[in-house]
């Protein structure tokens, strides 16, 4: 893909056991559309708007959301780690998120920072998706500052509407600039495989059930998989299910045993050995350090 993507080098951050959050209302931002609700015209659903003038508290680990996020700080000081790497979160930067990214967000130091949640239909074309950082241009600039005037104003003067309206302006405008390749829509048929899985993450999800829902073939539901997903069928389901173990190490008291009986792993060891692949932790250290 082409497109402006910085990478800095990894650094020593400080760990605060938060939760990671896999839906798309923070508490703290204003709620529009949950999720499962269908996109207009333009294939834009927009969750929420945020913003915080001093966010001291963005330590999040393991985060694989359903949903894009869109992130901008008027200073310095958070990151989003991905893989190896991490990407700063600069005044000079837009930072995009593609949905079904396992991300670690980072940072503790007081920071201006808004996010959107939102889905798009569109797919970005990647060999391996991850958060894409943007030069700032002068039109994203003056929709920012508006929506953090708007986000800022006394209750009573704060337009909700006119914080939809600015944040799906700012969203077109950054979802339609050439640095950015889209894939073509997703198939009807792919999409339903992909909510069977999200739907049925306790169950058996073997590939050949999944070919057979999809209408094709083992292969060619391998191919779509990796051309509209950057996947295969087996590493998101085992991407979908980590997720909500995840959710259930830090939200429950329950043994991993029976963790692993409610997300579809066979027994605790081989839950353990794929947790480790996809977050680097096993899942006790993870719940001992993220509780």
């Amino acid at each position: 893909m082409s497109g402006t993507v910085n990478f800095v080098s990894d650094s020593i951050i400080p760990e605060i056991n938060e939760r990671p959050y896999d839906q798309p209302f923070t508490g703290k931002g204003i709620e529009f559309d949950p999720l499962g609700v269908q996109p207009g015209r333009t294939g834009l659903t927009l969750h929420e708007t945020g913003f915080l003038p001093a966010n001291t508290d963005w330590n999040y680990i393991g985060v694989y959301s359903p949903f894009w996020r869109l992130h901008y700080n008027w200073n310095r000081g958070h990151r989003l780690r991905f893989g190896g790497v991490q990407v700063e979160l600069t005044p000079e930067h837009l930072v995009l998120t593609p949905h079904h990214v396992m991300i670690q967000l980072r940072g503790a130091n007081p920071v201006a920072h808004l996010w959107m949640h939102f889905n798009f239909t569109r797919q970005i074309h990647a060999e391996s998706p991850g958060p894409i950082q943007l030069s700032l241009r002068d039109t994203e600039q003056c929709l920012l500052r508006d929506l953090k005037r708007l986000i800022l104003a006394p209750p009573a003067d704060t337009s909700r509407e006119a914080v939809y309206r600015n944040s799906l302006a700012l969203l077109q405008v950054v979802l339609a600039r050439p640095e950015l390749v889209w894939q073509a829509a997703v198939p009807s048929n792919l999409v339903r495989a992909r909510e069977y899985i999200e739907a049925h993450i306790g169950g058996k999800l073997a590939v050949p059930a999944l070919a057979r829902l999809a209408g094709m073939s083992e292969a060619g539901l391998n191919r779509a998989f990796k051309h509209h997903y950057s996947t295969s069928p087996a590493r998101f389901v085992s991407e979908i299910r980590i997720r909500e173990v995840a959710r259930l190490l830090q939200q429950t008291n329950a043994a991993i045993d029976d963790i692993a009986d409610q997300t579809g792993f066979p027994n605790r060891a081989y839950l353990s050995r794929v947790f480790k692949q996809v977050t680097g932790e096993s899942p006790a250290d993870f719940r001992r350090k993220h509780i």
